[in-house]
């Protein structure tokens, strides 16, 4: 095993600078006790290195125009202005947007949840030089009911959804048209279904066109997908049921086309790409750069044969691009966008074994790798086209951790490194129009975010913004020490996890064990950066007595290579959870400290799953569990995110079957604490109902939360969360009494 060194430090220098005596609890957390400052992300504008703000001045909160450089302030918008006629206050503003030419101000405000955010709300658009005030949609729009507003680049007019309806309205004279008339419960126009928004990351479904003479937006038509009824049994006298159109793993989809339509005459021309609409997925579109060409990114059903086509939007004729198969599936790829040179396309893939950078020439289609390396790329952080470079994040040495990189965009020279060596950890970068400048935001496992404001490419400190000291030196003060480690499993797979341990922690005494788990394809768990609330949560468990550990598996999206991640395919309960063991395995011989009598685990969503996986299938070695809102049948959930993985369950369905912790169920022999919301429409309240059947028929006995009418997330209602993390804390109190 590797523990690496900075943690190895942190941990000699607390042990005798610093003798914590307190102890983290939870009511410590939800006191707000160890918060800390936080920097308000800056809205750089479109060129340059100037960003707007709000500032709060002696006549009330102002928005002003910054240049990073001069330091020079250009007040741009009195937020006392922005009162709307017959009101007595200003509006609060959710979101705010400038136009290009600085000309108006679009204003989001009273917004309402969608699924998971608040996508719906008032828009009001502000005249910076007239100071006029007015709300978008006439006087016919219900309150909240707007979404996605967007001014056109030649500031004439405003789109936005509305009921599943386009709408386009004149900036000056506020006359509304309608651009589609179609919208209904199952037609869709400029946003999605629940599953796409969900699956694809998907929400604002309609893009101008660079000359704002034409809309190019998505159609989605959910006849035929069937309802998913959740039941309110308490907000009134007789209970209701919700319809939420939801298609299960192997159900029927959406139809999903892509069309443009021209504002002047409404006229609609749609894409054809020739095939089954509702068995082939769109997840991205936009306009092709300045070439007047749409672009749209195609997938099939099952997720593995990507193509890339480009269209006409006159003719609605698109022509392929490029393509790519796998056995696997392939990812929707979000850093893609055409170059000024209107001859290159920028694309990433991870076609040769890890995830790196292309360029595809739109003429012949060559294909170029500008990267060129043997590890992954994270994510683009910014593209400079005038200085001919990328920045993009990378950690080739730890996948734990990130930093920028800086490649050449034509190939011609190795990446670098622009992250100085003495941030170690996780770093984020918020990048200025021009490249210049940039917020950088470094955090590691035991450091809460620092933010400085720093120059490009030679990362010169500016200003320093945040330090977070204050907190840093309370985290110090309780002991919180978490170690990164990598163990090789039982199995020869090297895995990366964290431990934390009890204050006052004694090498020569057992203490229990609890794994927190997720090891799902969606997100990692194992990462060096502070993990705020779950950070204190998980510490607050270690000072009860238990030792905490995570380690990510196979399958999880962490930059190992297209095999690490892809290595589940149609095995996404099975390699994870083998993973999960053998490593508590290889623990266990490395730490004598830990009590092989009393290991459990927890996790939630996707880590509830894993939860009930290694307690089915691993009984002797998991002891109890905690699993909160899980997925206990694979053919319960979405489409989109089991056939990707799985397949079709009418093709593979005893993979399905080996793959879902209901079907083990009867092997439990440990303590199980089942948890989940009645209102879940995410993770149907369903599985665990069929869960509690199987458990019962076989005999188990287990504890069960139902929260009603909670979603996913488990958090309406007053007191909710408190609730559940309490209820969390005393079962396991329960197993630290037990003998």
């Amino acid at each position: 095993m590797k523990l690496h060194f900075k943690v190895f430090l942190f941990f000699v220098l607390i042990t005798f600078v610093v003798v914590p005596q307190k102890k983290i609890t939870l009511d410590k957390v939800f006191s707000g006790e160890f918060s800390g400052q936080y920097f308000r992300p800056v809205k750089w504008t479109e060129s340059g290195h100037t960003y707007y703000k709000i500032e709060d001045d002696v006549d009330g909160s102002v928005i002003y125009k910054i240049d990073v450089k001069s330091g020079e302030k250009e007040e741009l918008v009195k937020i006392n202005d922005l009162v709307p006629e017959g009101k007595k206050s200003p509006l609060n503003l959710s979101e705010y947007k400038f136009s290009p030419s600085g000309t108006w101000m679009l204003i989001y405000t009273n917004t309402k949840r969608v699924w998971r955010v608040n996508s719906k709300g008032d828009y009001w658009i502000y005249n910076i030089k007239s100071k006029k005030l007015r709300k978008l949609g006439g006087d016919e729009a219900a309150p909240s009911t707007l979404q996605f507003a967007k001014i056109d680049p030649t500031e004439k007019f405003v789109a936005y959804v509305r009921e599943n309806n386009l709408y386009l309205e004149n900036l000056e004279n506020g006359d509304i048209k309608p651009l589609t008339k179609d919208g209904s419960r199952t037609i869709i126009n400029g946003t999605f279904d629940w599953v796409y928004e969900e699956e694809f990351g998907i929400r604002d479904g309609f893009r101008w066109s660079p000359d704002g003479k034409m809309i190019a937006f998505w159609q989605l038509d959910a006849e035929g997908v069937k309802d998913f009824l959740m039941i309110d049994n308490t907000d009134s006298l007789y209970s209701y049921t919700i319809p939420v159109q939801y298609p299960k793993a192997g159900e029927t989809n959406s139809a999903c086309k892509v069309g443009t339509v021209d504002i002047s005459t409404g006229e609609i021309v749609w894409m054809n790409v020739g095939d089954d609409t509702r068995n082939n997925y769109i997840p991205r579109m936009e306009w092709a750069g300045e070439s007047g060409k749409l672009a749209f990114q195609h997938l099939n059903r099952l997720q593995n044969e990507m193509t890339v086509y480009l269209a006409d939007p006159h003719a609605g004729k698109p022509v392929k691009l490029y393509s790519e198969k796998r056995n696997e599936w392939i990812d929707v790829v979000n850093d893609w966008m055409f170059l000024k040179n209107n001859r290159d396309l920028f694309w990433v893939s991870e076609k040769e074994g890890y995830r790196q950078l292309y360029t595809i020439d739109i003429n012949t289609g060559e294909m170029k790798n500008i990267i060129n390396q043997p590890f992954d790329v994270i994510q683009v952080a910014k593209i400079d086209e005038d200085n001919s470079v990328v920045y993009f994040y990378a950690s080739p040495e730890n996948a734990t951790q990130k930093y920028l990189y800086e490649a050449r965009l034509d190939g011609s020279a190795e990446p670098i490194r622009i992250t100085p060596e003495k941030f170690d950890g996780t770093n984020s970068y918020s990048i200025s129009a021009d490249g210049l400048f940039a917020y950088h935001t470094v955090t590691s496992i035991n450091s809460p975010p620092k933010v400085a404001l720093i120059e490009l490419p030679s990362h010169n400190l500016v200003k320093q913004e945040t330090t977070n000291q204050q907190l840093q030196e309370k985290l110090w003060g309780y002991g919180y020490l978490y170690e990164l480690f990598t163990i090789k499993t039982t199995g020869g797979v090297d895995v990366d996890g964290w431990m934390v341990k009890p204050s006052g922690f004694d090498p020569d005494k057992k203490y229990p064990v609890l794994f927190y788990v997720y090891n799902e394809p969606a997100s990692t768990t194992v990462n060096d950066r502070y993990d705020g609330f779950m950070g204190l949560f998980h510490k607050a468990i270690a000072d009860m007595g238990f030792v905490v550990i995570s380690v990510d598996g196979r399958g999880t999206p962490a930059p190992k290579g297209t095999e690490w991640r892809k290595s589940i395919y149609q095995k996404i309960g099975v390699i994870s959870s083998e993973d999960q063991a053998k490593a508590l395995v290889a623990l266990l011989k490395e730490y004598p400290f830990l009590d092989d009598t009393k290991v459990g685990i927890w996790g939630w969503s996707g880590g509830g799953s894993m939860t009930l996986n290694m307690l089915f299938r691993y009984p002797e070695l998991y002891k109890f569990g905690i699993s909160v809102a899980p997925v206990t049948d694979l053919r319960f959930y979405d489409s989109i995110y089991e056939e990707r993985y799985m397949g079709l369950p009418q093709q593979h369905a005893e993979a399905y079957k080996e793959c879902s912790p209901v079907t083990y169920a009867g092997n439990l022999k440990g303590r199980l604490f089942l948890i989940h919301g009645t209102g879940d429409d995410n993770v149907h309240f369903q599985n665990s109902e069929v869960l509690v059947n199987k458990l019962v028929a076989a005999g188990k006995q287990f504890r069960f939360m139902a929260y009603p009418n909670r979603s996913h997330g488990i958090s309406e209602g007053e007191g909710t969360s408190l609730h559940l993390f309490n209820s969390i804390i005393n079962f396991l109190q329960e197993e630290l009494d037990r003998k």
